[in-house]
């Protein structure tokens, strides 16, 4: 008994598809469709065709049709269909009915090229083109040969699923198939090779289109200026651009977000926001990507107000803000410190709808956390553990960061077993944070206990791990321990990279020994590492020199050398001043002709370290006669050297001289910056011509000169030491009006001027404000304090103050112990008020001097 027809059972459907096919589909086709046709495509369309309909229908379509098109046509719809709950899988079921097509269909309704071109597209499309390729071989038996739309599918099908160079080789083989790649061919093979990073390959392939007389369309320039802006060729991206409307080819939104984007990462801020006014010019509306990557560009480019306007432009538009914009905000106000809008712009974000994912907030505790405001960021952390998003491994990790730069290693150890309690198990990076965090305060039987914690729980140390555990042992000069631990890594298969011989020759070098350094140098080249750059040794010897050990420095000389560099104009000068420090004026100048006989000239900076030396050394006039030779020798004077030869002449009391040298700077031309200004108001106020500084701030305030806050400083401080206590308090409110906010050094100075003036409500008052402007006190500012009141007698305060050094966790400074220690033990001076010191800190009543190595001097001053 045969099966009754479904296309029957849908009658009623079947006449209207029909009706509704009718009026589109030409009559000559319309005559070959059969009813079963119709049904197909309507109840596809409605994502009611269930597998077996779909096949009784097409079987049915099968026997009433004596051409491929009919089967093609349902073939090629299935194939594209979105998933539904009858047919979740388009191209795997079309793929079905392709194979009884090819077994049942009549010799005239046979698979042609058509067909086969739907089949590899739905190999393509099941992410299987290694199938689709296989169908080349059946096209060329049956007769049908290959084309180019078969190609083009097989060879977009392997860039989809990474295999580069499958695909790449298939393209250069259907030319010698005498198949000629089309626009479609080129820009899918472009737009692979760009996604893969082969850069260079998609742009000759690029250009070798055009010369082949193909025209690229809007999608391959969106593709290619795409590719050259990921790979920072942002010359390149912008000339295609801007060659791509010389065609007349329009860009559209893709292509403006790609070059745009680009341009904001290459800090070319001002193009990007001249096209970001563009494309809305020319009628094309910016997306969420578009404003997203337009506001973050500004934020980076610390341009805040600009960046909220095309936040409101964006609002306007009826563009809603994710997550990633609103993070570009509040990484912008953060970085320049301005908390109150990076509160408000993380609460606009949960007002607008939007809930802060992980990222988000992950990011505000990363920029609360780089400004020391640890407090804050914990209570983001803890808001998270309560609601959410639940905090992840990289939150944690930020946490413990944050804690282990301040010092803080109680709060690593508790956020750290927090973590473990939570189920959150610690990565690479939280390991490492926890050992550098030991290590950094000298505790290294601790850092080494967690480096093999780590092992014991499958987590491996990679290279930074070892890194941060040789790091520390060379700064504390433990070198055979570095050593030890980088054969270490070597024999349980860690390679060691540029970045730990550079430690270990750094480390070798500081500690005397630039044997093992030049060994170590050796070593990673026959490796095939590449030694350090010049800048490397720039900086050790720099070092070595500040610390007045310039032989050493000049010892690092030969290893230079050795590596096949030679000392540049840095080295020397670094050299120079390092004699120059250590008061050797005769070496300094020595070093001058030596430089001088290897071909490297002196530059302005060589002379000023010259000036200064002389001035420091207490030989002024020799400074001044350098001076005048760098003018005669044709050496371009420069802002730094009249500033360094201005503070020279101050410093020795040869006031009108510098105001002389001054006014010569202004009249030659030459733009005074705020350093030199700080220079001059700080030289007239040490040299009893306070007047006068005020008389030349006034100036700069009548000029619109845009001072910063360094120059306010210098002055408050001049004013305090000269006794004008309230010009300096008058100046320190004046900050503000600037547009200016007072730094942690102008807080110090204010604070501890007052203590030293017995003022110490002002000084309590300064502090205050200071918090509440979101100013957070560092363990510096704090331990200054804390020193200024004792020496003042102000036990009890001080008491304070310490206690605020515990609620931020930082630690007591050594100097600061030293002089607690003279003052409260045994014998000391306020021996009787240690109980006005917090509890903690009263153990130095039984303490005697002679334990321990307090510095002279400190108890007296």
């Amino acid at each position: 008994m045969s099966r009754r027809r479904l296309s029957s059972i849908f009658a009623s459907s079947s006449s209207s598809a029909s009706s509704t096919a009718s009026t589109s589909a030409p009559a000559n086709l319309l005559r070959a469709l059969p009813p079963a046709y119709a049904v197909f495509k309507e109840r596809l369309l409605s994502g009611t065709l269930g597998p077996d309909d779909a096949r009784h229908l097409f079987d049915e379509v099968l026997l009433d049709c004596d051409l491929a098109k009919a089967p093609n046509q349902l073939l090629s719809a299935l194939a594209r269909a979105p998933p539904s709950v009858a047919s979740s899988d388009g191209p795997a079921f079309a793929i079905e009915l392709f194979k009884r097509m090819d077994r049942c269909a009549s010799p005239q309704a046979a698979p042609n090229g058509y067909t086969y071109s739907i089949l590899i597209d739905c190999y393509r499309r099941a992410h299987r083109p290694d199938l689709g390729l296989a169908i080349f071989g059946r096209l060329l038996k049956t007769g049908l040969g290959l084309n180019v739309v078969a190609y083009n599918m097989v060879i977009d099908g392997f860039f989809k699923e990474g295999e580069v160079d499958k695909a790449y080789d298939l393209f250069r083989e259907m030319k010698k198939q005498g198949i000629s790649p089309d626009v479609v061919t080129y820009t899918s093979t472009i737009d692979g090779l760009c996604k893969s990073k082969a850069m260079d390959k998609a742009y000759d392939l690029f250009r070798e289109m055009k010369k082949q007389g193909i025209s690229p369309d809007v999608v391959t320039y969106s593709s290619t200026i795409d590719g050259l802006c990921k790979s920072k060729a942002m010359d390149k991206a912008y000339d295609l651009f801007r060659e791509m409307k010389k065609q007349g080819i329009s860009p559209n939104v893709v292509t403006y977000n790609s070059i745009i984007d680009g341009l904001c990462k290459s800090k070319a801020m001002d193009k990007a926001y001249d096209l970001f006014r563009e494309m809305k010019n020319q009628g094309i509306s910016p997306n969420v990507v578009t404003y997203t990557s337009t506001i973050d560009g500004l934020c980076k480019s610390k341009e805040m107000d600009k960046a909220e306007k095309v936040l409101q432009q964006m609002l306007d538009a009826g563009v809603q803000p994710d997550n990633i914009t609103y993070n570009s905000l509040i990484n912008g106000y953060s970085s320049l410190g301005m908390w109150k809008e990076s509160v408000r712009t993380f609460k606009d974000m949960s007002n607008c709808g939007l809930t802060p994912c992980v990222i988000s907030c992950n990011s505000f505790m990363h920029a609360l956390c780089k400004r020391g405001r640890i407090k804050e960021a914990k209570c983001i952390f803890d808001s998270m553990v309560k609601n959410r998003p639940k905090p992840d491994v990289t939150s944690y990790a930020v946490l413990l960061h944050g804690y282990a730069t301040q010092g803080c290693l109680a709060d690593v150890g508790n956020m750290f077993n927090l973590m473990e309690s939570n189920g959150i198990a610690p990565d690479h990076h939280v390991f490492t944070i926890l050992i550098d965090a030991f290590a950094r305060h000298g505790m290294m039987d601790k850092a080494i206990l967690i480096f093999e914690d780590m092992r014991k729980k499958g987590v491996n140390p990679d290279v930074c791990t070892y890194l941060t555990l040789i790091s520390a042992y060379c700064r504390m000069g433990r070198l055979s321990d570095a050593l030890e631990k980088f054969n270490h890594m070597v024999d349980v298969g860690v390679p060691p990279d540029s970045p730990v011989y550079s430690c270990l020759i750094q480390g070798h070098c500081i500690h005397g020994d630039l044997v093992k350094a030049n060994e170590l140098i050796s070593e990673m080249m026959n490796k095939g590492i590449p030694p350090p750059c010049i800048k490397f040794f720039n900086s050790i010897i720099n070092n070595l020199c500040n610390e007045g050990r310039v032989a050493k420095g000049e010892g690092i000389m030969d290893m230079i050398l050795h590596t096949g560099q030679n000392p540049d104009v840095i080295t020397f000068n670094s050299l120079i001043d390092g004699y120059c420090l250590v008061g050797d004026m005769k070496e300094a100048l020595r070093i001058v002709d030596v430089m001088t006989s290897v071909g490297v000239e002196p530059d302005v900076y060589t002379y000023a370290t010259l000036v200064n030396g002389y001035c420091q050394n207490g030989s002024i006039d020799d400074a001044l006669t350098l001076f005048r030779d760098m003018f005669h020798k044709g050496v371009t004077l420069t802002s730094v050297a009249y500033s360094t030869i201005i503070h020279g002449l101050f410093q020795a009391g040869r006031t009108n001289t510098a105001k002389k040298m001054f006014h010569e700077m202004i009249d030659c031309g030459m733009a005074v910056n705020n350093y030199t200004y700080s220079i001059v108001l700080n030289g007239l106020c040490r040299n009893n011509c306070t007047d006068e500084a005020i008389m030349l701030l006034d100036k700069l305030f009548a000029m619109n000169i845009k001072n910063d806050v360094v120059v306010f400083t210098t002055m408050i401080s001049a004013m305090f030491k000269v006794g004008r206590r309230e010009e300096a308090k008058q100046l320190f409110a004046a900050i503000s009006t600037y547009g200016l906010v007072p730094d942690m050094y102008t807080y110090s100075v204010m604070i501890n001027n007052l203590i030293k003036e017995d003022s110490f409500e002002e000084a309590d008052n300064i502090f205050s404000w200071m918090e509440k402007s979101g100013c957070a006190p560092n363990s510096r500012l704090l331990n200054g304090i804390i020193r200024t009141l004792l020496r003042k007698a102000e036990v009890a305060k001080a008491g304070n103050y310490l206690s605020k050094i515990d609620e931020n966790n930082f630690a007591v400074e050594a100097s600061t112990a030293s002089l607690l220690l003279s003052l409260f033990s045994i014998g000391g001076k306020y021996h009787e008020h240690i109980k006005l010191l917090p509890t903690k800190y009263q153990y130095f009543e039984g303490a005697c001097q002679n334990q321990y190595n307090v510095e002279p001097g400190i108890s007296s001053s």
